[in-house]
């Protein structure tokens, strides 16, 4: 079979502009364009004091770590426009930027493509292939992270124990999200690298709550969550939301300080 020369195609002939795409495979995009909504977003938080200086080696500057507290979370996804149904699981530092608080995310583990691969192409988000879950077992809610075949963290807490504050709620998951964002070259130098920032909007607390909690992390090399030891338990929170997924902002660019 003869291929036929580029002066003997049609001039006619429409060929793809990578321009026009917004990521690859260029015939069936990794994920869709945002923003991303989400319907029925189902939180559960177990908030714990840790070692300071453990938490100072994973935060990088300019954030403020001063009282060592971190978020570890389970997020069922049940309907997320063009993402499809997942969970996420994190471990989240509640650190200062400019005196204000924001959230840091040290780690997020994941069981969806899409969601992982557009997280860190368009908002440099640390997220990994991980299998996350949250479910009810009997009066206990329970959050649960497993690295391949290995667990690396079990929380557990009581189902709806307490209604908590709707506006409360709110105010805590629309923190500023901050994460580093690194992009390299073919060759490996770095293009990019940069403090970058989302937010949520339009939110809706459907249902919060708090009861007693617990936290086990286990060691695990390629998941280092108990890196950040668990010392005392600040805080179990349940909530139930609507909302959207914010742009990414630049907040600090490394190659220029």
């Amino acid at each position: 079979m003869e291929l036929a020369t580029p002066t003997e195609q049609s001039k006619d002939q429409a060929q793809v502009d990578p321009l026009q795409r917004l990521t690859t495979p260029l015939n069936a995009p990794a994920y869709p364009r945002p923003p991303y909504h989400f319907v029925d977003r189902e939180y559960m938080r177990i908030t714990y004091r840790t070692d300071a200086d453990a938490l100072r080696a994973v935060v990088p500057q300019p954030l403020v770590v001063r009282d060592p507290v971190v978020r570890f979370e389970v997020i069922r996804m049940p309907d997320s426009t063009g993402l499809g149904s997942y969970h996420e699981s994190g471990q989240i530092a509640i650190v200062e930027h400019d005196r204000e608080l924001v959230d840091y995310n040290v780690g997020l583990y994941v069981d969806n493509v899409p969601a992982i691969v557009s997280g860190r192409e368009l908002g440099g988000y640390p997220k990994k292939a991980g299998s996350p879950h949250l479910f009810i077992d009997a009066d206990t809610l329970v959050a649960t992270l497993d690295y391949g075949s290995l667990r690396v963290a079990t929380a557990t807490m009581g189902y709806k124990h307490s209604a908590r504050d709707a506006d409360d709620a709110s105010a805590e998951i629309c923190l500023p999200t901050y994460q580093v964002k690194i992009v390299r070259s073919d060759h490996g130098e770095i293009r990019e690298c940069a403090l970058v920032s989302t937010t949520v909007s339009d939110i809706t607390v459907k249902g919060a709550w708090s009861a007693p909690g617990r936290l086990q992390l286990f060691a695990h090399a390629l998941a280092p969550l108990a890196d950040l030891p668990v010392l005392e338990v600040v805080a179990a929170t349940h909530v139930l939301t609507d909302l959207t997924l914010g742009p990414v902002e630049q907040v600090h660019d490394y190659l220029e300080h």
